[in-house]
């Protein structure tokens, strides 16, 4: 479903969250690798200083620029009119384990939602500097170069990424696991939002996280949509409402969701579980 925004007024929102990610991103590198340490938040997951700054830095930028939008963003949860027709979603730091240990892979999200339709995203990835950037009918591209899912048609030779394992097995869903590590060629972890990006450059052929909240992958919807791929939830709805998340390239997506379908039971309160982190 294509949002009733213009070309140039998507444009404008693409280049304003390419803009916002890449200066909240360029913030964090000041922290990183410069021992930081992590607090822990009452789900257990770490947040620092960088994170906290990082999502200042956006949301002012954001009510500057649009104060009749919404914004939805880890740190600080919702803020601006309930009623509005445009909401964007933010995490600061996208993989805040990886940053406290010095691993390059975490990632700065921004996401515009118009009407209920992701429309507008970009990862901004710091330590590597590469970007990441899509908007509806825009295509997307990968520091100003277009990008493509891979062409390989074939679970049993795809890689496939995922950020701990730890996490399925919460969510009552060790059989999913299980069945995408027999099948696939490589099932790989730590990944964050970085697998998603290399499901969208076709550096990896699909991309499962067993929980996951909007704030942590809003952009991969349009990012892989333009890409030529799909991103949703288990089941095959385009979405990033379902505490789930699936970035496939369209050749292994059926057959990867028949095997996610193999639940060993979710816990009944899955949905208000935590992200990877």
């Amino acid at each position: 479903m294509q949002p009733e925004v213009s070309p140039e007024k998507l444009r404008e929102f693409r280049d304003f969250a390419a803009e916002t990610a890449y200066a909240a991103g360029r913030l964090t590198l000041g922290y990183f690798r410069g021992g930081v340490r992590a607090e822990f938040k009452g789900d257990d997951t770490p947040v620092t200083v960088a994170d906290r700054e990082a999502e200042a830095l956006i949301r002012s930028r954001i009510e500057r620029r649009y104060p009749d939008h919404a914004l939805v963003g880890e740190e600080h949860g919702q803020t601006g009119p309930e009623e509005a027709t445009c909401r964007w979603y933010v995490d600061p730091i996208d993989g805040t384990k990886a940053f406290v240990r010095g691993v390059p892979l975490y990632a700065v999200l921004v996401a515009l939602e118009v009407s209920g339709e992701v429309c507008v995203g970009a990862a901004y990835f710091p330590a590597l500097d590469e970007m990441l950037v899509a908007a509806a009918g825009l295509g997307c591209h990968l520091n100003g170069r277009p990008a493509r899912v891979s062409g390989v048609r074939e679970l049993r030779k795809s890689v496939v990424c995922f950020t701990e394992t730890a996490t399925f097995f919460q969510e009552g869903r060790k059989a999913s696991f299980d069945a995408v590590s027999e099948a696939v060629y490589s099932f790989r972890g730590w990944s964050d939002a970085y697998g998603h990006a290399l499901v969208a450059t076709g550096r990896a052929e699909a991309a499962v996280e067993a929980a996951m909240n909007p704030w942590d992958c809003a952009p991969f919807l349009p990012i892989l949509r333009e890409a030529g791929g799909y991103f949703g939830d288990w089941s095959g709805e385009e979405t990033v409402h379902r505490n789930e998340a699936v970035s496939a390239n369209p050749h292994v997506k059926e057959e990867l969701l028949a095997l996610l379908g193999r639940t060993d039971g979710r816990p009944a309160d899955a949905a208000a579980r935590r992200g990877p982190g």
